[in-house]
């Protein structure tokens, strides 16, 4: 099955009305704040992540409260989000540079979002999205696995899915397309037992139609 534009329109379309009230799932009250969550959401499911920032933000929720905290500290407050140890030594390596160059404040710029430690392309990307209103697009693991399902956009690595998400998507749509492809791989085309014969995109999704 070839995926013309205007099959790959028809998709966008259906996942805007199915998605149309899609939020990020990760609680936050400012950059910072949705920063650290990012930072921790890596190999962690959301969930586990809000019930871990409420628990550290009601202790520290800038910089200089996470430097004055300590990595010890910090560590045990993080546990039980995964990988602790290297996010731990992230986020502080992060705090450090904030303070340093930026007067405590999380940078609007993408490239200044790269320069931090802990932050890739998908970070920087959530938040300059979220947290700026920049337009983006954050390629996550549900991201990467719906859009070369979809064949909305096929790459063997995540720099690839967003350029071709990029090309298919206008750029005004960018960071709501983010949201419905999250959702989407969340609710439905899981990664494990995709629900194909509930999906609203059955039948224009060639994964699905290789199934049937």
């Amino acid at each position: 099955m070839k995926i013309t534009k205007k099959i790959k329109d028809e998709m966008l379309e259906i996942l805007e009305t199915t998605y149309k009230d899609a939020k990020p799932a990760l609680i936050f009250n400012n950059p910072f704040e949705l920063l650290i969550a990012v930072i921790l959401s890596a190999q962690c499911t959301d969930k586990r992540v809000n019930i871990t920032t409420a628990r550290l933000f009601a202790k520290a929720n800038t910089p200089e409260k996470i430097l004055e905290m300590g990595v010890t500290a910090l560590e045990e407050e993080i546990r039980d989000c995964g990988l602790f140890r290297n996010k731990a030594k992230n986020i502080i390596a992060t705090c450090h540079k904030l303070c340093s160059d930026y007067n405590g404040e999380v940078p609007e710029q993408f490239e200044e979002l790269l320069k931090l430690p802990g932050v890739g392309r998908k970070t920087a990307n959530v938040v300059s999205s979220i947290a700026f209103n920049r337009p983006a697009i954050a390629v996550d693991t549900h991201v990467f696995r719906v859009s070369n399902r979809l064949k909305l956009a096929v790459g063997n690595t995540p720099d690839e899915v967003e350029k071709g998400l990029q090309k298919a998507i206008p750029m005004e749509k960018w960071s709501d397309a983010h949201h419905w492809l999250i959702w989407h791989g969340r609710k439905l085309c899981r990664a494990r037992n995709p629900l194909c014969g509930d999906c609203p995109l059955k039948d224009i999704c060639p994964s699905a139609l290789l199934q049937a």
